[in-house]
Formats: C-alpha cells, sequence, structure tokens
C-alpha cells in the first residue's frame, strides 16, 4: 500500500529536493553545540533559527529526551587473500550462536580460556572469485576464514584469537572509523590544507557507551556534557536506550513506490531505567523528545509490541507519512538525505510539505546537511519569538 498524502499517493521521487554543491558538511565545527539548529513546528510549520546550544530554550516543561548511547566501531578492516590481493572488510554485526570447537581454536595459538572465537557478517570489497573456506589475513594479532559467500559483497567471516578483549578490543587498534561515503566525497573536493579533525573522537556522541554501530545516530552529535548537564538543571529528564545502526542507513529507497522498501534489521536493548522512565513520561503526558531517527525507531517498535517494557530486539520499522506516533511527541534530527527512509520518516512525523518548505529555508540560509551538518528540532509548538 502506497503511502498517502490528503487522498493522494507518494512516491519516492515526492522526496526529493536539489542541494547545492559544496553544502555537504565534510568536518564537524570546532564546537559541537556551535551548530545552527532550525525549530519547526509540526502544527504550523512555522520555523524559527538559533544555535544548537539555545536548545534547552525550546524545550517544553518537563520533557524527557531520548538518547542512543551506541558507540561507532572502527569497523573498517583491511585484508589481503593468500595470493597477496589486498580487500576491504566492513564488519556489520556479530553473529549469535558463536562456537569453538577444536577445528576453530586449533587456529589459536596456546588456546585456554581466553581464545575466542566470533562470526561477523560482514561486507567484502575485492573478495573476486575467492572460494569459501579462504584464509585472509590482517594486521592485526587474530585468523579469519572466509565461511559464507552471499551477494552484493555479503559474506560472513569467522575470526579467532587470545586475549579477553575479543575482536572489537583488537580491532580498536587497526580499524578505522566508517565515514558515510557522501563525507569522504566532500574531503576529496576540498583542498589539502584543510584542518585535520579526529574522526574517532568527533564521529561519536559525548554518551557513546555500548559498542556496535557502524555508522552514527547524527543527531547526538550536537550534544556537549556540559548541555546534557544544563538541560537535566532546567527540570528535563534524560534517559538512554541502545539501537546499533548499520550500513543500511546509507542504502537510498530505490523501489519507486517507498513502502516497498525494505530497512536492515538492527538490534537494540532498553534498561529498566530507561523504559521506566519512558514510562512515567508517557502516564503524566509529559514531552518526550527522540533524539535522532534511530531513537523514534526504536521508542515506536516498542509502543507497537504492547505496553513499554525493557528489554533486547531488533527492528525494521519503515515509517512512513500516513503512520501514527504511538510515543514520540518531539524530534531532533539533522538534515537527511533526499529520497532516504529517514527524511521519509521525518515527513510522517512534521508533514511532508513542512519538512521539504524547511529544507529549502535551511538551503536559501546556508545550513550545513548530513552528519556533520546542522540540526532542525520539531515541536508542536508553539514556538518562542
Amino acid at each position: 500500500m502506497l503511502a498517502q498524502r490528503s487522498g493522494d499517493f507518494l512516491l519516492t521521487e515526492d522526496f526529493d529536493y536539489e542541494l547545492p554543491e559544496g553544502r555537504v558538511a565534510a568536518y564537524p565545527l570546532p564546537d559541537r553545540d556551535g551548530s545552527r539548529l532550525m525549530i519547526l513546528s509540526k502544527i504550523d510549520g512555522k520555523r524559527n533559527h538559533g544555535f544548537f546550544s539555545a536548545l534547552p530554550i525550546f524545550l517544553r516543561p518537563r520533557s524527557l529526551l531520548v538518547l542512543n548511547d551506541t558507540r561507532v566501531i572502527p569497523a573498517r578492516l583491511v585484508a589481503w587473500k593468500p595470493t597477496g590481493g589486498r580487500i576491504e572488510v566492513f564488519l556489520v554485526e556479530r553473529l549469535d550462536g558463536v562456537a569453538g570447537g577444536a577445528a576453530a581454536r586449533a587456529d589459536v595459538e596456546n588456546a585456554d580460556a581466553r581464545a575466542w572465537v566470533e562470526s561477523w557478517r560482514v561486507l567484502v570489497r575485492g573478495l573476486g572469485q575467492s572460494p569459501v573456506g579462504m584464509r585472509l589475513r590482517f594486521d592485526g594479532p587474530w585468523a579469519a576464514t572466509l565461511r559464507e559467500r552471499g551477494e552484493r559483497g555479503n559474506a560472513v567471516v569467522e575470526f579467532s584469537g587470545h586475549g579477553q578483549s575479543g575482536l572489537l578490543g583488537m580491532v580498536e587498534q587497526v580499524g578505522q572509523i566508517p565515514l558515510p561515503p557522501y563525507i569522504e566525497a566532500a574531503r576529496r573536493q576540498m583542498p589539502a590544507a584543510m584542518p585535520a579533525v579526529d574522526d574517532r573522537a568527533r564521529y561519536q556522541t559525548v554518551y557513546a557507551h555500548a559498542p556496535g554501530a557502524v555508522a552514527a545516530p547524527t543527531a547526538g552529535l550536537h550534544f556537549t556534557q556540559a548541555l546534557l548537564d544544563r538541560i537535566q538543571a532546567d527540570s528535563h529528564d534524560v534517559a538512554r536506550i541502545t539501537l546499533h545502526v548499520g550500513p543500511g542507513t546509507f542504502r537510498p529507497v530505490e523501489t519507486a513506490d517507498p513502502a516497498h522498501h525494505r530497512l536492515d534489521a538492527e538490534r537494540f536493548e532498553v534498561g529498566e531505567a530507561a523504559a521506566g522512565a519512558i514510562r512515567r513520561a508517557q502516564s503524566e503526558g509529559r514531552p518526550i523528545v527522540a533524539v535522532g531517527t534511530t531513537v523514534v525507531r526504536t521508542l515506536e517498535t516498542l509502543a507497537r509490541r504492547g505496553p513499554i517494557a525493557a528489554g533486547q530486539g531488533s527492528t525494521d520499522l519503515l515509517i512512513l507519512p500516513g503512520d501514527d506516533f504511538r510515543l514520540v511527541t518531539d524530534l531532533v534530527t539533522n538534515f537527511h538525505l533526499p529520497r532516504s527512509s529517514l527524511l521519509m520518516l521525518v515527513s510522517a512525523f512534521a508533514g511532508r510539505e513542512n519538512v521539504l518548505g524547511a529544507y529549502r529555508e535551511a538551503i536559501d540560509r546556508g545550513y550545513r546537511f548530513y552528519s556533520y551538518g546542522d540540526a532542525m528540532f520539531i515541536t508542536p509548538g508553539p514556538l518562542p519569538t
């Protein structure tokens, strides 16, 4: 069934817009909360402008901010085939049912209680016709074997090593932070004399805690600890949930009908403290502010499953115009790519015409776009003047 707009049907092309060249933010600003902030009323489409550091001014009384505390892992690894050919391995997700066994542990020198074996779903570039069972060589102190091959670079690789930290602890030393393709493309077009930036720190929220994401929940990149402290001092509450963002977040909607698009499932976890805070805010009729689309999808998945409760799970929830929102009342978000499922979610929340009108104004006013760009706060209002 197609998404609906005032009795008409919405197509993917209805979420298109033209972004002038040079408007993708290739680098973060020196100060996280120094980014610009557009405030959009979801009721009437009215807009205000400020800086992200002023967000507390626009929060409604006793709001509950829900953050995604996932931590981006250095998921991009370089490996070599037995022939010497170089390939790139992109970690996506650790698979359940990790098993050792004599054959696997034989790969680990002096195997003991600290030996580990982990199977990961990965994306591989440069694999060619390499067979299943091929050994891969990395710069890190571990062994790896290609266990499964799929389409479009999808594969399963079994890693084995020695030590208490497992693969994630080891890739911290040799892996690279997986920046979005549009940031890398924007940087290639800029002068070589641009100042260096530590993406390991800046493509990470200040409250990142649970490792597992391969992309940052970018709405959270604007927060500083001082700003969070100020928000709580102003009688607002903060709760943290976890959703590990996968590479599917960058995949464009290629179907003419957006309802036919399929999102990759992403793992989430909601602790009892967060679940309790959400239940209280809901029962008291207080604003629930989702910091980012990943939080929206997690909370709305929980709401569709019944009473809010702590637990783990996965979600492939695609939110389109016409869908209702059962928990989230306000939204902090960045400016998203055309024809993306993220732009469709925001349009479902605030109205497609409101959102695309806001995007046109942001372009006219010189806002910076995408992951390292500026932000938008969407609220029922009314907006302060």
